[in-house]
C-alpha cells in the first residue's frame, strides 16, 4: 500500500493549489481526480463560460453599428464557438498535467523535493487515513497522514425538471449543443443564469427568456445594482419574466411548452427549444464514504469546517475541506486560497486567517460587474451606519473615449467617524481589473482619507474611483448638484 504525506481528492482550484503548496514543503502528495483534470473550474465552469463570454463580447462589438464602422457578412457558428471554448480549457489542462509530470516520482531528483502521484478514479474513505480508489486500472488503497476533500459542486437538480442535456440542460451540458437554439428559457436569475443570458443575447442568434423566480435578478445585491443588471439585460434583448412562476414544462418532439403564472393572476404559454436550469449548486460529497469517518454533510452536501478548514478540531483532525464543498462562497479564488491555507496550517505555520467577507467577485454581464466587501442591503440588516457614493462612467473621460459609458463606481464607507472602506461595486470596462485596488485597501484596513491624495493616470477608467473618493469630502471636480442623475450620495444610520 502506497503511503503519502497528503492525499487530495479533487483537482479543481482548491485541490490543485493545495497539491502545489504541499510540493513547496517537500511533501509527497497523491492527487486523485475522477473526472477532468482541473475539475469544474476548467471544463464546466469559470474558464469555459468566460471564454464563451469573451467570444460573445467580441461578436457583439463587431456587430455594433454606432461606432463609425459596420462589419459586413458577420456570421457565427456554435460548433466553432464550442471548439474554441474547448481549446481554451485544454490549454489549461495540459499546463496542469505538464506540471504534475514535472513533479512526478519519476522526475524526483532530490530527497527534499516534493512529489505528485496522480491517480484517476473515485476516492472513498475506508478510515481516517485510508482511501480506496476505484480507477481505470481497478481498485487500490492508499494511506495518507492528512486528507483534503476538494470535490467541488454540481448544478442543483430541479425536483420536477430532470435534465437530459437534449431539451432540458444544466450549465454542464450547454457544450452538448450543436447549434444556437432559436429560443431558450433560463430558470434562475442568479449570477450563472444572468451570465448565460448575457452570452446568448450577445450572439443575437437566440431569443432569450429569463425566469426571475426571486422577482429580482441577482437578488443578494443592492436594488440599484440589480436594476442596472436587469435594465442592461433587457436592452440586450433578454425577455425577463419578473413576476412569474413556472407552472409546468411539457416535452414535445423537438421543443418545450412552458406555462408561466404571473402574480397579477394571468398566465402565459411559451414555446422554447431548450430550457437551462440554473438554480444553484450542491456539493459533490455523497460518494466519499464519509459515514466511515463520522462526517455528516448538511442536506445540500456541504461540509462544516472550522477556521483552519478542518472538519473537526484542528489539533486532532487530519481531514480538511476546500472549495465549493465547504459551502463558503463558490468562487475560484476562495477555493484556491483555502487549499493553500490548509497546507500551510498543516506543514508550516499559517500567518493569517481566512476572511471570506472581502473576497472580490466578478460577474460577466454586459457590462461586467465586480464587487468586494459588503453592500448597503447587508449594512442595513446589521444596522451599521454608512455613507455611499455612486459615480457614473458617463463622467469618466476614458469611458467616453471608449464609447462605453454604461457603468459606475459605488464606494461604501463606515459612517462612525472611522472612514473604514466597507465595500465597492463597479460596472463597465475594466471593472474586473480595478476592483482589486479596493480589495487591497479593504484588506489592508486603509482608511478613505489615506488614499485621497492618490493620483490616477489620465485618461484611465480608474479616475472614476478617484472622483468617487473626492465626493466624500466635497472635493470632486464634477459636482452632484450639476449631475444629480449621475452622482448620488447616500447616508444612512439606524433609527
Amino acid at each position: 500500500m502506497m503511503k503519502f504525506d497528503l492525499a487530495v481528492i479533487g483537482s479543481g482550484p482548491g485541490g490543485f493549489a493545495a497539491t502545489m503548496r504541499a510540493v513547496d514543503f517537500g511533501k509527497n502528495v497523491c492527487l486523485i481526480e475522477a473526472g477532468h483534470i482541473g475539475g469544474t473550474g476548467i471544463m464546466n465552469g469559470p474558464l469555459t463560460s468566460k471564454t464563451m463570454w469573451e467570444l460573445s463580447v467580441d461578436y457583439s462589438i463587431a456587430a455594433a453599428v454606432d461606432r463609425g464602422y459596420r462589419a459586413s457578412g458577420l456570421q457565427v457558428d456554435y460548433n466553432m464557438v464550442k471548439k474554441t471554448v474547448i481549446a481554451a480549457a485544454k490549454t489549461k489542462q495540459y499546463q496542469m498535467l505538464s506540471q504534475i509530470e514535472s513533479f512526478s516520482t519519476k522526475n524526483n531528483d532530490s530527497e527534499t523535493s516534493g512529489t505528485i502521484t496522480y491517480k484517476r478514479g473515485f476516492a472513498k474513505f475506508l478510515n481516517r487515513t485510508t482511501l480506496q480508489i476505484d480507477g481505470i486500472n481497478g481498485i487500490e488503497t492508499i494511506e495518507a497522514e492528512n486528507i483534503i476533500i476538494a470535490t467541488g459542486s454540481r448544478p442543483r437538480e430541479h425536483p420536477e425538471l430532470p435534465v437530459d442535456q437534449k431539451l432540458i440542460f444544466d450549465s454542464d451540458g450547454l457544450l452538448n449543443l450543436d447549434r444556437f437554439p432559436e429560443r431558450m428559457m433560463i430558470l434562475g436569475s442568479g449570477i450563472i443564469g444572468c451570465e448565460f443570458a448575457t452570452i446568448f443575447s450577445n450572439f443575437k442568434q437566440t431569443e432569450v427568456h429569463l425566469l426571475d423566480r426571486m422577482h429580482r435578478v441577482i437578488p443578494f445585491e443592492d436594488d440599484d445594482v440589480s436594476d442596472f443588471v436587469s435594465s442592461n439585460l433587457e436592452k440586450n434583448g433578454v425577455i425577463i419574466h419578473h413576476t412569474a412562476n413556472l407552472r409546468s414544462v411539457k416535452k414535445e418532439k423537438d421543443h418545450l411548452e412552458v406555462v408561466l403564472d404571473y402574480d397579477d393572476g394571468h398566465s402565459q404559454v411559451l414555446e422554447v427549444d431548450i430550457l437551462l436550469v440554473s438554480i444553484g449548486r450542491d456539493a459533490n460529497t455523497d460518494k466519499l464514504g464519509l459515514e466511515n469517518v463520522g462526517i455528516q454533510p448538511n442536506i445540500k452536501g456541504y461540509l462544516h469546517i472550522n477556521e483552519e478548514c478542518a472538519i473537526g478540531n484542528f489539533n486532532n483532525c487530519n481531514i480538511f475541506a476546500a472549495g465549493d464543498a465547504t459551502g463558503q462562497k463558490a468562487l475560484y479564488g476562495v477555493a484556491e486560497e483555502q487549499g493553500r491555507f490548509i497546507v500551510e496550517a498543516i506543514f508550516g505555520k499559517a500567518t493569517y486567517r481566512l476572511d471570506y467577507s472581502y473576497m472580490p467577485t466578478l460577474m460577466f454581464f454586459k457590462p461586467e460587474l465586480a464587487s468586494v466587501g459588503v453592500n448597503e442591503k447587508v449594512l442595513r440588516e446589521k444596522k451599521i451606519p454608512y455613507k455611499a457614493v455612486y459615480y457614473s462612467n458617463e463622467l469618466v473621460n476614458r469611458a467616453i473615449a471608449m464609447r462605453s459609458t454604461n457603468g459606475f463606481v459605488k464606494i461604501i464607507v463606515s459612517n462612525d467617524g472611522s472612514e473604514k472602506i466597507l465595500g465597492m461595486r463597479a460596472a463597465g470596462p475594466q471593472a474586473s481589473a480595478f476592483i482589486v485596488s479596493i480589495a487591497y485597501l479593504i484588506n489592508s484596513d486603509i482608511r478613505l482619507h489615506e488614499v485621497l491624495q492618490s493620483i490616477h493616470p489620465h485618461p484611465s477608467v480608474t479616475e472614476g474611483i478617484q472622483e468617487c473618493i473626492r465626493i466624500f469630502y466635497g472635493q470632486s471636480i464634477y459636482k452632484p448638484k450639476a449631475f444629480p442623475s449621475l452622482i448620488r450620495i447616500t447616508e444612512w444610520k439606524p433609527e
